[in-house]
């Protein structure tokens, strides 16, 4: 059974029911009816045009509409088109899709076949993170049991429409999570971001026309197809429909997952849903979105978690990973954390990015030490700058962003270690 706090909507609906997890038991919930009414009544076309109207945006990190990248895919092409499923979470402070899968593999399995439908995709890869072992386990039974129920394989539930999934299990890295790097990966590369253009749905995995989605995005795709568009943005925003999972971690009373409308507002995620902080202690700041996307402080968490709101305030909602830091975090030590891990996730290809993530790791830990300088946190912020949107992909900017944030609302945390030539925050975590 589930064994995190969460709260249910349509994605996460049937997530405390062990049946759920098997094919039965998902098609006694009206399992695989959405596809069967995509493939017998709707025109691929048709499929592409509802999934724009719906306004779903991949809930990947970059919010792009799920439509209208679909409808990327070329329809004059005599190759073969693949789908891929990024399942690669590496985010600190993401765990929805590991949970998705545990709890609703089928639901994402039909997901990719309503876009395979509309995309004409052949076969569709599921890239999934290295370390989730019993998640892999568990999608790779679904597969099976999708093969032997018809629902994939050479003629789909007897339509004559074809379509394959394959479980690729990915090695660990954080860049993989890229979109690119994922299909270097996938191809047996190192994995390392690719120039775009070609974008992948010219030039995708081994070449070919490529549509890369994740699994919640999948996820989404049966529910508005069976209840229509008007349904599916009765939740959220006008600009950001829908239900999405966010994963509280942190200083919180009740760490886990919550399914909420976008737009519901990030001091309600904290203080209703997880619970607040415990122990009495008060909010000092919160990451919205993972550890990639810049903090906000404890004054600017009456913000609705939606792209366009939190864009106002410096910061994305990202993957919805929520993490809360209570007032005895040091956020110098935050900074560590984070530089370290991108220092080390880094995949070398960029100069800004490979020295960037370096420096600021360096500078960072001499704050920390208590051996800064006056000038260090101006050169932080400097490094910073000189990485953001100058690289390949954006694992610069989300290894600049989440500085640039700490120091925007936590420069006295910084200035007080120069200062005073140690930690004043003698309860925070330790190192």
């Amino acid at each position: 059974m589930l064994t995190v706090p969460y709260t249910t909507q349509y994605l996460s609906e049937h997530f405390g029911d062990d049946d759920f997890v098997t094919l039965e038991g998902y098609e006694r919930k009206g399992g695989y009816q959405a596809v069967r009414k995509a493939i017998t009544q709707m025109a691929p076309a048709d499929v592409i045009e509802m999934l724009k109207d719906s306004g779903l945006q991949g809930r990947g990190g970059a919010g792009f509409s799920t439509g209208m990248k679909w409808s990327f895919m070329p329809t004059d092409t005599d190759k073969p088109k693949y789908l891929v499923c990024n399942a690669d979470e590496s985010e600190p402070g993401s765990f929805k899709d590991r949970i998705l899968i545990e709890r609703g593999a089928h639901q994402m399995l039909e997901g990719i076949l309503i876009a395979a439908w509309a995309t004409g995709a052949a076969k569709t890869f599921v890239y999934i993170r290295g370390e989730y072992a019993q998640p892999a386990v568990i999608l790779q039974k679904a597969i099976d049991e999708a093969y032997a129920k018809g629902y994939l394989g050479d003629n789909v539930m007897g339509s004559g429409f074809a379509h394959d999934v394959v479980m690729q299990r990915g090695a660990g890295a954080y860049i993989c999570g890229e979109e690119t790097g994922l299909l270097e990966s996938l191809e047996g590369k190192k994995g390392q971001p690719r120039k775009k253009p070609p974008f992948p749905a010219q030039y995708g995995a081994f070449g070919m026309p490529t549509t890369v989605n994740n699994v919640e995005t999948f996820s989404h795709v049966p529910h508005i197809v069976n209840k229509g568009v008007e349904w599916f943005r009765g939740f959220g925003t006008e600009k950001s429909p829908g239900t999405t999972i966010f994963g509280v971690s942190g200083h919180v009373e009740r760490p886990g997952l919550y399914e909420l409308p976008l737009g519901t507002r990030l001091d309600e995620i904290v203080f209703e849903h997880a619970g607040g902080v415990p122990n009495g202690r008060k909010v000092k700041g919160v990451i919205p979105g993972g550890m990639s996307m810049p903090i906000l402080p404890a004054g600017m968490l009456d913000v609705p978690m939606a792209n366009e709101s939190l864009r106002e305030r410096k910061t994305m909602l990202g993957t919805g990973g929520v993490m809360v830091m209570d007032d005895t975090t040091c956020m110098v030590r935050v900074a560590c954390v984070i530089t370290y891990f991108f220092r080390d996730e880094s995949c070398g290809q960029c100069t800004q990015c490979r020295e960037g993530t370096g420096w600021m790791e360096k500078i960072v830990g001499r704050i920390e030490r208590g051996a800064g300088a006056e000038d260090d946190i101006e050169i932080l912020l400097d490094v910073a700058g000189k990485m953001e949107g100058q690289t390949i992909c954006a694992f610069a900017d989300a290894a600049a962003w989440p500085v640039q944030g700490l120091l925007r609302h936590f420069r006295d945390d910084f200035e007080a270690h120069v200062r005073e030539k140690k930690c004043p925050f003698p309860e925070s975590f330790e190192l």
